[in-house]
């Protein structure tokens, strides 16, 4: 079932995000971050994908050896996995980075087998020695460059065109928004023309960046639709549980934590009291989004639900 088919007017679902566990970890991980927010009865389960990274290690001989690491393979089958546990929508990121043209069809075509119907379409990380995004050698440069791709196979046109009576596949495509923009546009307005763009080539819904101050998304909303851009906007909630949180967010996600909610967790004397500040927050933050009849509430739980469920089991 496709993921717009869910969403209802006046009615807000309830979804989440995990993250597939590292290399050599088991699955049974990830269920014990599922099992409690499966009481809530979510729409949909997302399902990242992180690109794999590389250091170079010396070897005595003095040369050096290319090791990868950020090791979370397993995104496609973890999907199915949810699917057949759990009878829950499963949405895998499909991601530029690291992926040619090629194997994204193949992802695709496996995709398409186990009857997963919804994707979001994302770009992807630079590298960590990468200045500058680097797509693969004929692979996507962009999300944009992916959707086609997506719509090719769903309109029966393959990476080999001479295939006669190609399978024409069924995904519901999404894509990132983001609030207080993306970190490589120069502005809002260009990163919205580049959004308008994405929806015109067949997205069919957005999922917000996290952001806590719910201004900024109601902001976006009206900036998207002033643009043209009439598709569900999903906004992206994460509570905040530790102190750290306070200084690595905003770095690492390009966002701001908006100061009476800094002020508060930089008085809590330790994690836990951060914890309680940043649940009460959020716990505020979904009710008046609950109230405006958003599409849903989608959780980055980092496959640490407790928090997740700290907050639903106040709001649905």
């Amino acid at each position: 079932m496709k993921l717009t088919e869910h969403l209802q007017p006046n009615k807000t679902l309830f979804s989440f995000e995990v993250l597939p566990p590292l290399k050599g970890k088991s699955i049974d991980s990830l269920y014990k971050a599922i099992d409690p927010l499966m009481d809530f009865n979510p729409s949909f389960v997302d399902v990242t994908y992180h690109r794999e990274d590389y250091i170079e290690r010396p070897r005595k001989d003095g040369g050096y050896d290319k090791i990868s690491t950020k090791k979370r393979p397993g995104t496609v089958a973890i999907c199915a996995a949810i699917m057949n546990k759990y009878h829950v929508e499963a949405v895998p990121h499909l991601i530029c980075g690291g992926f040619n043209k090629d194997e994204t069809e193949n992802a695709l075509i496996d995709l398409a087998f186990l009857g997963i119907e919804n994707v979001l379409a994302l770009r992807g990380d630079n590298r960590r020695d990468e200045r500058h995004f680097t797509p693969e050698i004929d692979g996507n440069a962009n999300s944009l460059d992916l959707i086609r791709q997506i719509v090719d196979m769903n309109n029966g046109v393959y990476q080999d065109q001479e295939l006669e009576n190609a399978n024409e596949t069924n995904f519901c495509i999404g894509v990132a928004g983001y609030p207080e923009k993306h970190i490589d546009a120069p502005n809002m307005d260009s990163d919205l023309k580049f959004l308008k763009r994405k929806v015109d080539a067949g997205a069919k819904f957005i999922t917000t960046q996290m952001f806590f101050d719910n201004k900024k998304y109601f902001d976006y909303v009206d900036k998207c639709r002033a643009a043209g851009i009439n598709v569900p906007i999903i906004p992206g909630i994460k509570p905040i549980t530790k102190k750290a949180h306070l200084r690595n967010l905003p770095k690492i996600f390009n966002m701001d934590i908006p100061e009476p909610l800094a002020s508060e967790l930089h008085n809590a004397k330790d994690d836990v009291a951060a914890r309680q500040v940043g649940i009460e927050w959020c716990i505020q933050q979904c009710k008046e989004l609950k109230a405006a009849h958003v599409p849903a509430l989608h959780f980055y739980t980092m496959s640490y639900s407790s928090a997740t469920k700290d907050v639903v089991s106040h709001i649905l």
